[in-house]
């Protein structure tokens, strides 16, 4: 476990910006104490500041899990945020899209969300930007996506037209969870 370099910092903070915006300094200064991020085996931990130096104690080897996992480096230096850290970027997020009952499902088995199953989003969202999705019934996060077109041209698409690019979402903890740890 090691804090990040300033190369990692960058990639992690800007992955991360595209969906809190400046809401990152939230994350670390909170009220109930010092939060920071750390590495360990290729993927980054948000961890309390006390738990982190109780657990330089125990060996690198002998670590498993430390705190929250946000994502993960891949070989190539490019980093991908995990379902896991959806309840901090969902509490920080800028922007939202809300889908209808319709959707929820395919979007959990992996899907694109389509204009058909947008229920509200925010007004202000640009193409390309990171949004939080919620269950419009129930108003519970889901995941989280990228912005295939700004809020301005989506009630000028057809209803097959891709708005979110999926990019993680809850279904993961069963799809995936030999490799979330």
């Amino acid at each position: 476990m090691r804090p990040l370099t300033e190369d990692e910092t960058k990639t992690f903070f800007k992955k991360l910006s595209n969906y809190v915006g400046k809401n990152i300094s939230s994350l670390i200064d909170r009220p109930d104490g010092m939060y920071c991020f750390r590495l360990h085996k290729n993927r980054v931990y948000y961890v309390r500041e006390e738990i982190m130096k109780l657990a330089i104690s125990v060996g690198s080897k002998n670590l498993i899990s430390l705190g929250i996992c946000f994502g993960k480096f891949n070989n190539s230096g490019k980093f991908r945020l995990h379902i896991t850290s959806l309840v901090y970027i969902a509490q920080y997020s800028k922007y939202k899209v809300w889908v209808k009952s319709n959707g929820i499902m395919s979007f959990l088995y992996g899907n694109h969300i389509l204009k058909a199953h947008v229920g509200k989003m925010s007004e202000d969202v640009p193409e390309h930007m990171g949004v939080v999705i919620y269950s419009l019934d129930s108003d519970t996060p889901l995941g989280f996506g990228a912005t295939a077109k700004a809020a301005t041209e989506v009630s000028k698409a057809n209803p097959n037209a891709i708005i979110v690019y999926h990019q993680a979402d809850a279904g993961e903890y069963l799809r995936d969870e030999d490799t979330l740890f």
